[in-house]
């Protein structure tokens, strides 16, 4: 099959001849964006909704979901380091000419994309606690994998495979991840000294503390009482 019958190296040569025909102001804007603009992007909406979470009733389990979506990113990562040594796919621009490369050393394997992997990681874990955010933030990985494309360094399956991965991972594992982060967000809710950074609402304390043995709750509740 000659390289042009080949939809993905098609859709590669269209999306990246747009930078091509940019001028060089858009493609440095692209090249700061595809490598560090969006993953900036979903800290801030990942900040955004640790800062909302806090104030729900559910507070402890929001916070516990929202830990999960930068470790979710970091698993994710890691899975993806034996699926690019085991396909050992090249870079689009070390086999295919003509293409306007905007980022230079990018030497390693191309399948699948580490951004978007972890894009789309932090976008999922975002979404399971925040439909608005996570759906915002789903798009901006979706970018994420668009701009490096545009850039020339993936191929669109890279960043359709990344995109994939990192929704897997952060699905598949949460309900085990959530079970080992539950025990440490309700001791830190129930912490005078850093309760704040997982609850601010008392129907989560409530919640905290009922994690804890009757006999740690008792004597608070009678000192409430008192």
């Amino acid at each position: 099959m000659a390289e042009w019958d080949n939809p993905d190296v098609e859709l590669l040569y269209d999306i990246n001849g747009l930078a091509r025909e940019a001028p060089d102001w858009a493609d440095h804007l692209m090249e700061y964006v595809g490598e560090y603009g969006t993953i900036v992007a979903l800290a801030v909406l990942g900040l955004w909704a640790w800062w909302t979470a806090r104030r729900r009733p559910d507070a402890v389990s929001a916070v516990a979901g929202l830990v999960w979506a930068p470790l979710a990113a970091g698993v994710a990562v890691l899975v993806n380091v034996p699926i690019r040594e085991f396909v050992e796919r090249p870079r689009p621009f070390l086999t295919h000419d003509g293409l306007e490369v905007l980022v230079e050393g990018k030497r390693d394997f191309s399948f699948v994309s580490d951004h978007a992997t972890l894009a789309m990681a932090l976008a999922v874990g975002i979404f399971m606690v925040n439909r608005r955010l996570g759906l915002v933030g789903i798009l901006v990985a979706v970018f994420a994998g668009v701009c490096r494309i545009y850039m020339g360094v993936h191929y669109p399956t890279d960043v359709v495979g990344g995109l994939a991965l990192g929704t897997a991972v952060a699905l598949l594992l949460a309900p085990l991840a959530l079970a080992l982060l539950m025990p440490l967000m309700r001791a830190m809710a129930a912490s005078p000294r850093i309760g704040r950074l997982v609850s601010v609402s008392p129907e989560s304390e409530s919640e905290a503390r009922a994690g804890e043995p009757d006999a740690e709750r008792q004597p608070r509740d009678r000192d409430l009482v008192a």
